[in-house]
């Protein structure tokens, strides 16, 4: 058996936890022999949801953590303050070496905040943005950053475009990733402030594959593969890219269920349009991780269930076995 990957996850965060927490973890450990998990939380709490599951003993344990930092809880104090919580146990695994990655659908401000305090930025990143994988007509592609830095500098989109292309390349298996910038037109001269001094310094970056500006209306397009902004920007687009996905979902299944003549079509379509709904899906990717961080932190939906959570894990085995952190280390080092 090949080295394995050590994923910490977070068994109290999220809407579902620990129920779909729990299963997922179980689904990852029997799905690869290459990772070992790490349930962090209350053990009266996960205990019996193991009971009578098969799974193998030797890559799934309990760590225990007594305290929980919900939603609405401030992300600063409660990293100080509620130490032995499931968010705070389970990033200070990766800084203390005893977990490769942390999985987490809790608290959002928590898992940023604990990212930066507890296992550190790698040195020479100046900030680390959230970067989940959206669907799009061609596959999926990167949307970097979505929540992390809602005020940004021109420097930090360039390492963010660096950063998404390495993550692109060796997780994706993307070669020669397109990177684009979010802007209200395509020509150079257009955009706010940020976006026109950023423009040249991508365009002037030798190891990334920069295409130019790039609309929003072609994103679901697929023309690019990683999609560069600042957070503020980013969480709109996705934010709205869930929506629309969502309601598009429940408009279809009202239109099929109309009148007798819709259901008997949706009866004859509903193998295709299934297949093109799961699509729409943002589960199948994983979670967002948190670049540029010393270990890798990753971010899933609050509502997420059992399957996100199970390929959230197996998507920090990827990123561990290419060593996506070490190749970031040495983008940094060749710029310098």
């Amino acid at each position: 058996m090949s080295e394995l990957t050590r994923v910490a996850v977070d068994a109290m965060g999220g809407d579902n936890a620990p129920e779909e927490v729990v299963k997922g973890a179980v689904e990852a450990v029997n799905a690869s022999e290459r990772v070992k998990v790490f349930l962090v939380g209350r053990p009266e709490a996960i205990e019996p949801l193991l009971a009578g599951v098969d799974y193998p003993k030797d890559r799934l344990e309990i760590v225990p953590a007594s305290e929980v930092i919900e939603t609405g809880d401030p992300p600063v104090q409660s990293i100080r303050r509620k130490k032995d919580s499931s968010i705070v146990v389970g990033e200070r695994m990766i800084r203390e070496q005893k977990a490769d990655a942390f999985v987490s659908a809790g608290s959002t401000g928590a898992v940023l905040v604990g990212g930066q305090l507890l296992v550190g930025r790698i040195r020479g990143i100046e900030r680390t943005p959230l970067a989940p994988l959206i669907p799009t007509e061609k596959g999926s592609s990167l949307l970097i950053d979505c929540g992390a830095n809602v005020d940004a500098r021109s420097s930090h989109l360039v390492q963010f475009a660096r950063m998404g292309s390495i993550y692109m390349e060796y997780v994706m298996g993307i070669q020669n990733p397109r990177v684009a910038l979010v802007n209200i037109g395509l020509e150079e001269e257009k955009g706010n402030a940020l976006v026109k001094e950023t423009y040249p310094l991508l365009k002037a970056c030798k190891d990334i594959n920069f295409i130019g500006s790039i609309e929003a209306r072609e994103i679901p397009r697929g023309y690019a593969d990683v999609i560069v902004c600042e957070a503020f920007t980013g969480n709109v687009i996705l934010k709205l890219y869930e929506g629309t996905a969502s309601t598009l979902v429940d408009m279809i299944k009202k239109s099929l269920m109309s009148d007798l003549r819709s259901k008997i079509g949706g009866l004859l379509i509903k193998p295709a349009l299934k297949q093109t709904m799961k699509g729409l899906s943002t589960s199948d990717n994983g979670g967002a991780p948190l670049l540029g961080l010393n270990g890798l932190v990753v971010k899933t939906h609050g509502s997420s269930k059992a399957d996100e959570i199970r390929n959230s894990i197996l998507q920090c085995m990827t990123f561990q076995e290419q060593g996506i952190t070490e190749k970031i280390r040495a983008s940094l080092a060749a710029e310098e």
